[in-house]
């Protein structure tokens, strides 16, 4: 009997905003828009964070941080790319022949 074992990494690509969004349903509202615009992208936001933090993932791709930049911009908002954080999934696993 011999085993292989493999160890596959896959990144989730996010991207982290400050913005100066303060208002619940403001937030609501873009995280629609955010989500419509952008094929595969999900948002959340945390008002109560200083810096009422925009997350925005997409698992299908890469973030085009600023074309979120610019749509927030036109509708009034101020928003910048905070320091990247990309969690690292791991998945460690054994193939077996018997």
């Amino acid at each position: 009997m011999t085993s292989r074992c493999f160890n596959q990494i896959t990144l989730a690509m996010i991207e982290v905003f400050k913005t100066n969004v303060s208002i619940n349903h403001q937030a609501i509202g873009l995280i629609h828009l955010i989500q419509s615009t952008f094929k595969g992208y999900k948002a959340n936001f945390d008002l109560h964070d200083c810096d009422r933090i925009l997350r925005v993932e997409n698992t299908e791709g890469l973030i085009d941080a600023l074309e979120v930049i610019k749509l927030l911009n036109r509708l009034g908002f101020y928003i910048e790319v905070l320091p990247d954080e990309l969690p690292v999934y791991s998945l460690n696993y054994c193939l077996t022949n018997n």
